[in-house]
């Protein structure tokens, strides 16, 4: 089990780090980052990858990803998100499939998710640490 004072980083957060775009969401991810306390997981590694340019960009995303701890689904947690996904949608909500996995590894571990995404906030027992941005 990962600590409880860790974050698991949405694609955005990486997004707006690794561009040096100096928001509040890149300022939070570096700190966390510094204080050893982000994780990461296949889902976010799969959309930081293919909005990369070139090889090079992916050796250097890659190697820094490294350093993190890394979650991964196992099939009890891919039940999970099927329930998560479905207690949604009896509430007319639809979210991406990345997300409701980024939120079942969060839950499992006891992580908070670092976004600015809000529909984060509407899953019940998710922990957010939210950013003001429209995304």
């Amino acid at each position: 089990m990962v600590k409880a004072d860790r974050v698991l980083a949405d694609t955005c957060a990486w997004i707006d780090f690794f561009n040096n775009r100096g928001t509040p969401l890149a300022k939070a991810l570096e700190r966390h980052l510094l204080q050893g306390g982000v994780c990461t997981c296949g889902i976010v590694k799969y959309e930081l990858v293919q909005g990369l340019k070139s090889r090079q960009e992916e050796d250097l995303l890659l190697e820094a990803l490294r350093a993190l701890d890394h979650l991964e689904m196992n099939e009890a947690l891919w039940h999970e998100a099927g329930h998560l996904s479905a207690s949604l949608r009896k509430k007319g909500v639809t979210l991406p499939l990345s997300d409701i996995l980024i939120a079942t590894l969060a839950m499992e571990h006891g992580l908070s998710v670092l976004t600015v995404d809000r529909h984060f906030n509407q899953m019940s027992g998710l922990r957010v640490i939210g950013l003001s941005a429209a995304r």
